[in-house]
């Protein structure tokens, strides 16, 4: 048996593409002591990728040049020398882009129950989308009855929970997001009050301004750049803003020259806390039951973007930062 992987082979300036890697077929995994092999069915594609792979400091080390490719996944048990995990569970963990993964413990995030239905929404509405989703929304932006919320990236796998919890709780909801179709998905399949096609304004500020009417209370950040300059003079007196990515801002090699938002933050007492979803861990049990029972519930719902095959991971992540993803992007590896 043969096991295909995907290399990372260079670094990229800033968007990542497929020329940045490389399809190859390896050895089969030997099995390790007291580890197991995992067969991938499902690879997460994460903005957060990009940070991975280039040289700058980040929260995780990057990949290395010729390593595979980093990556959560979900896949079935088929060896174990570990009495923990038995052939024919399912699990979830850092497994990277491969058919095949020889891993230990530690590389395991959580088995995955049957009971939480569809595999495939481990890496996503219930694995580290949905966490980031809850646990940044309720313990930064500390949502209210009444208050507005901005969300950016509306459409995408972290955002559109964000709008639908949001609204859970109370909110006014407004959503920007890149196009036409996904303003119609994040009103009509995710429940936003309003949502802004930010590329066909001619003033973001003054369309956000129009569809807040009293100012923003809470912004839910996941690009940063041009699109957080034209929000930060709209937010409301002790506002929050939570930092959860930074996908419009090109490349952190150099630092990126913008308006300052030092004055906002000062005379609106607005709070600002990055969230990066590995430091509530412990939590994740507790906040994958809630979402789990939100879901049983009908009370959230989710989308997927799909690609077939563990060679359309690299077009799959592309297409990712161009915008052209409808939900969760996800690859199903062929068995």
């Amino acid at each position: 048996m043969i096991n295909k992987q995907i290399l990372l082979i260079a670094r990229p300036d800033n968007i990542p593409a497929p020329e940045h890697f490389s399809l190859v077929e390896a050895d089969y995994p030997r099995l390790p002591d007291n580890g197991l092999i995992v067969q991938n069915r499902y690879l997460s594609i994460d903005p957060a990728m990009r940070g991975w792979i280039c040289d700058f400091n980040n929260y995780l080390p990057p990949v290395e040049i010729g390593a595979v490719m980093r990556s959560l996944a979900v896949g079935e048990v088929i060896a174990s020398n570990n009495p923990e995990y038995k052939p024919g569970e399912k699990v979830t963990g850092w497994f990277g882009w491969q058919q095949f993964a020889g891993i230990l413990p530690q590389q395991v995030l959580r088995k995955v129950l049957p009971s939480e239905g569809s595999l495939s929404a481990s890496p996503g509405v219930l694995g580290l989308n949905g966490i980031t989703a809850y646990e940044a929304l309720a313990e930064i932006g500390r949502p209210q009855k009444g208050e507005t919320i901005l969300v950016s990236t509306a459409a995408g796998g972290v955002g559109s929970l964000v709008g639908q919890l949001a609204r859970l709780a109370g909110c006014r909801v407004i959503g920007l997001t890149g196009s036409d179709a996904k303003v119609a998905q994040s009103v009509n399949d995710f429940g936003y009050d309003v949502a802004i096609n930010y590329k066909a304004t001619d003033s973001l500020t003054d369309a956000v301004a129009q569809a807040a009417g009293q100012g923003i209370d809470i912004f839910f950040d996941n690009t940063g750049g041009e699109i957080a300059d034209s929000v930060f003079p709209l937010m409301n007196l002790n506002g929050r803003v939570i930092q959860c990515g930074t996908s419009a801002v090109p490349s952190w090699n150099s630092v990126p020259l913008a308006p300052r938002r030092e004055r906002y933050i000062l005379t609106k007492r607005l709070l600002q806390q990055g969230f990066v979803v590995f430091d509530c861990l412990p939590k994740w049990p507790k906040i994958i039951a809630a979402l789990a029972q939100l879901l049983k519930n009908g009370d959230i719902s989710y989308q997927e973007d799909v690609r077939e095959g563990l060679n359309n991971a690299p077009d799959a992540l592309a297409d990712l930062y161009k915008g052209n993803n409808r939900g969760k992007t996800l690859v199903k590896v062929e068995h």
